[in-house]
């Protein structure tokens, strides 16, 4: 029964307004992929890799990531995030399971481009974390948000009714269901490390209205970062998106 609840903007871009209308169609799923710098020749032992994290939360993912790590080292990877969000329940699952295995959680999509004959895979800061994805970034044991990521969050929604949230009747049960999912997210949260303001402020967000973009500061605030830069260099994070290039290119 729990697996019927999920944040409001699980659903598809076009309920939550224009925030994200430029988002392709995807997997009805969470798909899992290691994906890695290419061409090799061109970083050697250098190359950076991620695991590639596309598609929303569903009752699949806690158990495909399960088997997507079986068998592999992903203890302290760095998971990269685009995801329209999705079930409560299985997004804390799936957030204690990163946890669990020291993973690093961030926002970025992969790129495959050709040039010059060769196919070239990057990692692009370009993406969105919207809704429960949130929370999953949240679980990472270090956590870091690019300047051009966007983070959005909404309200906690029963999911067979999110299309009609306005004009929908609710039962007792149901809305017991939405409060007892609410606290397991508010103590998902701390325990997280994550600031209880994340929660509140999704909450404000009801579901005929558009995704809500949390600010950097409100990044920072919420627990959302916890990786910056500091006077012992570059963390492994950073570097796969190319920041200290930026920086010197920058000026800084």
């Amino acid at each position: 029964m729990l697996g019927g609840l999920v944040l409001a903007c699980a659903c598809l871009s076009a309920v939550a307004g224009g925030s994200s209308s430029d988002r392709p169609k995807i997997s009805p799923s969470m798909r899992f992929e290691w994906r890695g710098e290419s061409p090799t020749d061109d970083c050697s032992r250098t190359c950076r890799v991620w695991i590639s994290a596309v598609g929303p939360v569903t009752d699949h993912t806690p158990r495909d990531f399960e088997a997507f790590a079986s068998g592999k080292d992903v203890r302290g990877a760095t998971l990269v995030l685009d995801s329209e969000g999705g079930s409560v329940v299985n997004t804390i699952e799936f957030g204690h399971t990163l946890r669990r295995l020291d993973i690093t959680t961030t926002i970025g999509k992969t790129v495959v481009a050709a040039a010059d004959g060769r196919s070239r895979i990057t990692l692009s800061p370009q993406a969105a974390c919207e809704s429960m994805c949130a929370f999953v970034l949240l679980g990472g044991a270090r956590r870091f948000v690019p300047p051009q990521a966007r983070v959005l969050v909404h309200q906690i929604w029963l999911s067979g009714k999110r299309e009609r949230a306005e004009t929908a009747s609710y039962t007792a049960d149901e809305l017991v269901l939405v409060e007892h999912d609410i606290g397991s997210l508010a103590r998902y949260t701390i325990e997280m490390g994550g600031s209880i303001e994340l929660l509140e402020t999704a909450l404000r967000v009801p579901p005929w209205e558009p995704l809500y973009r949390l600010s950097s500061d409100e990044i920072q605030r919420m627990g959302l970062n916890t990786v910056g830069f500091s006077n012992v260099g570059l963390s492994n994070v950073e570097r796969l998106f190319d920041v200290q290039d930026r920086r010197i290119a920058n000026g800084e």
